[in-house]
């Protein structure tokens, strides 16, 4: 029988859990409740609090045409420019935002004003990266390290380096180098949350025990997409599933030891339910 194994870092990280616990917390008061975005990229998330009257805004339109209810900015953060909005149109709101990307808007923002140029290491159009750059006029976003080696920064500015919380930290080192041996004048601030840093690490160093990895987490969730892409060059057989009538185990011979993780947007009670089918099916 093979042995079981949960990362020691997975599931909802401390942004996650907060934001996702005021929005349930909200949905008890009878108030009309809306998410500025989905309040987490976990689609099993969203459609329980669907069930309990919480409304998801998709854009800044739908923003736009509210005239009542309360609005909760989710974990990811918004630009400075949606605060104004909220507060012009005099609409309640509960800022959900994860304290460590609001260290981010801080950070970006107070570099701008000194006259750095900020370059954000993320995802480009990721809803986290896109609040971080209404902190500040000008940023520019790099995902590879490709774009680092073909990047030119604006001539005679200093640079600001942060990065999305949710980066892959070997790629955020690798592209800071690239950075370091061109001799620009740069000022690097690594913003990837520890937890980021400590369910990468956990899912790396499981992996490469692991037989066979299952990666738990939303289609839409960036970290959980890191997680996979840094399971799956340590185990063959790694698996990136969001419920568990996602799973179609196909296993080798002779598996020692399976393999679990998941990403911050991932619930607790899923995670349970994917070891326990695994458990009793292998």
């Amino acid at each position: 029988m093979a042995e079981i194994r949960l990362a020691q870092y997975a599931g909802f990280c401390f942004g996650v859990k907060r934001a996702v616990d005021q929005v349930y917390e909200l949905a008890e008061t009878g108030k009309t409740i809306y998410t500025y975005g989905p309040i987490v990229h976990n689609e099993e998330v969203v459609k329980d609090l669907e069930k309990k009257g919480v409304r998801v805004l998709e854009s800044r339109a739908e923003l736009e045409d509210l005239t009542s209810g309360c609005v909760v900015i989710r974990a990811h953060g918004v630009s400075k420019d949606i605060y104004e909005l909220l507060e012009k149109k005099k609409l309640e709101y509960v800022d959900a935002t994860c304290p460590f990307v609001k260290r981010i808007h801080n950070i970006v923002e107070s570099e701008c004003e000194k006259g750095r140029h900020i370059v954000i290491i993320g995802n480009a159009g990721h809803p986290e990266v896109e609040g971080i750059m209404g902190w500040c006029s000008g940023a520019d976003v790099l995902e590879t390290p490709d774009e680092a080696l073909e990047y030119i920064p604006p001539e005679g500015r200093e640079i600001c380096i942060v990065s999305q919380t949710t980066f892959n930290y070997n790629k955020f080192q690798h592209i800071v180098e690239i950075f370091q041996k061109k001799s620009y004048n740069v000022n690097v601030v690594n913003t990837i949350c520890n937890a980021t840093e400590e369910r990468q690490r956990s899912a790396r160093a499981l992996a490469a025990e692991a037989d066979v990895m299952i990666v738990i987490g939303g289609k839409h969730s960036s970290n959980t997409r890191k997680l996979y892409e840094i399971c799956s060059q340590e185990c063959a057989n790694t698996y990136f599933i969001q419920t568990l009538d996602d799973l179609r185990l196909e296993l080798p011979k002779a598996v020692r030891l399976v393999g679990i993780t998941a990403g911050a947007s991932t619930p607790n009670k899923l995670i349970e339910e994917v070891q326990n089918y695994v458990r009793i099916n292998f």
